[in-house]
């Protein structure tokens, strides 16, 4: 028996569960898309894949639609693929094993990937319908959103002729998403300048767990903990106790997941251990304390090991990492005086990797507002021009738009009235802190009209990631009403 066989809406939760039996992290997408392509096929419906594994699916309006205006669907395939401590989980032969939960749909120790693969099955239960009204349909279906839109980037969208759209990549069945922002990504090298390591050491681990983590552009309000800043903090500590050389250093998982996991390992004299220890301790203490509220399960351990160590940082390159580390913005820097209730600008410290000759650090800032994007992207180049030799700072990926709230949006109007007469109450309408692909739509095909809707999803980007199987069940028939009102 199929694990979501009984949860409503059954043609929608049946797509969901086909798409989590497949491989769908970024930059693993085929087979997901191989399973979309063989069901065009068998459908007899015109669909355009290109070689990212972007694909576009295409249905004629139904009867008295097939003159209506083409309606565009949108969503990515990909996932974020995160496992649980202490979890061993192949996703490319095992996927991701479903459970349910009273309310709410979950994963067995993993990301789920409702983000996005709920947005998916919503595109693929309409085009498999036969008793749905719709106009045409332009279903597009990208992948490696979650690593920079490198998708929504580069996908052609000549093949598209509509010039109206629906998003389904949200969270939030109360909301229609009106605009959002937009993000660009940067990294910071720092070379280690290898040495050999000294002699009579010991090594010492230094390790952050517990944290909750989260999606760097929902969750960034919460002032939760960045395990690689708070990294930072301690490795500073134990540079002021003691003689100190670094191993090696990681935290994250990925550049727009806010980092719950952190680790160095340190090469210390035998007789400044214990003096290094304590230090550790003691901010660790006070980081605890901080963040006693919105992390109330951090970890942070020392352990001595006795791991070989062959090679060290330099003292010069140790130092300049653990400045750069202190000095990055972290956080939200601007709110939005536009939208009441929104930040507008923000940093994360997402992903921190000892990568041969280099340490890799890796930020995404998100921003309603282009100049305050490019004003703090020119920030971190600075930041790495005053550290001085051995520190770069580069753009990497692209630089994806904003999409702009238009207060004269048709499509927006319809949905608000589907919205009314299917929930019964009036929708929020939002204009998103967070960065979607929706920029690169709107910028490209001019005139286009876009609104989102989504369906309650909560802790993305993380394996606590879960959907309320219940708020589909409402979303759904949103969706279907607002596909009748489509007709012209």
């Amino acid at each position: 028996m199929r694990v979501l066989e009984s949860i409503e809406p059954r043609e929608v939760m049946y797509f969901f569960e086909e798409l989590s039996g497949r491989h769908r992290c970024s930059q693993h997408e085929k087979d997901a898309t191989d399973f979309i392509a063989a069901f065009a096929d068998e459908r007899g419906l015109e669909y355009h894949r290109d070689a990212l594994d972007n694909i576009i699916v295409k249905k004629p309006g139904t009867a008295g639609y097939e003159a209506a205006p083409t309606v565009i669907l949108h969503g990515h395939i990909d996932m974020v693929c995160k496992l649980d401590e202490g979890v061993t989980h192949d996703f490319a032969t095992q996927g991701v094993r479903l459970k349910v939960d009273g309310d709410r749909i979950r994963a067995e120790g993993t990301t789920l990937g409702a983000d996005n693969g709920l947005g998916i099955s919503y595109m693929l239960a309409l085009l498999d319908s036969e008793d749905i009204p719709h106009p045409p349909l332009e279903c597009v279906m990208t992948v490696m959103e979650e690593m920079g839109k490198v998708g929504g980037d580069n996908i052609d969208l000549t093949k598209l002729t509509g010039k109206r759209m629906i998003d389904f990549n949200w969270i939030e069945e109360k909301q229609l998403l009106a605009g959002c922002s937009g993000d660009v990504t940067c990294r910071l090298d720092i070379d280690t300048q290898w040495q050999a390591a000294s002699a009579d050491r010991v090594g010492l681990s230094v390790d952050i767990r517990g944290l909750l983590g989260g999606h760097c552009e929902f969750d960034i309000h919460l002032e939760r903990g960045n395990s690689i800043a708070l990294l930072g903090r301690l490795l500073r500590a134990a540079m002021k106790a003691g003689d100190v050389e670094i191993a090696r250093v990681s935290g994250g998982v990925q550049n727009n997941v806010i980092p719950a996991e952190s680790e160095a390992l340190l090469w210390v004299r035998a007789d400044q251990v214990e003096a290094i220890e304590a230090a550790v301790a003691a901010l660790a203490e006070d980081i605890r304390h901080e963040f006693r509220l919105s992390d109330p399960d951090m970890r942070i351990t020392t352990a001595r090991t006795d791991q070989s160590v062959e090679r060290v940082f330099s003292p010069a390159a140790a130092a300049r990492l653990v400045q750069v580390i202190a000095l990055l913005p972290n956080g939200i820097t601007n709110q939005n005086l536009e939208v009441e209730g929104n930040w507008e600008t923000s940093n994360n410290i997402g992903l921190m990797v000892t990568a041969g000759d280099t340490v890799e650090i890796t930020c995404t800032i998100t921003s309603a507002v282009t100049s305050r994007k490019h004003a703090l992207l020119d920030q971190l180049m600075l930041l790495a021009d005053l550290a001085g030799d051995g520190v770069r700072a580069k753009q990497i990926g692209l630089d994806a738009p904003e999409f702009p709230w238009n207060p004269d949006s048709r499509m927006l109007e319809i949905a608000k009235g589907c919205y009314e007469r299917t929930m019964g109450t009036k929708p929020d309408v939002l204009v998103s802190v967070c960065s979607l692909e929706l920029g690169m739509f709107t910028q490209r095909i001019d005139g286009l009209d876009t609104i989102g809707i989504g369906t309650n999803l909560f802790d993305l980007h993380s394996p606590k990631e879960s959907m309320d199987h219940t708020s589909a069940a409402r979303v759904w028939p949103l969706i279907k009403d607002v596909m009748r009102h489509l007709d012209r």
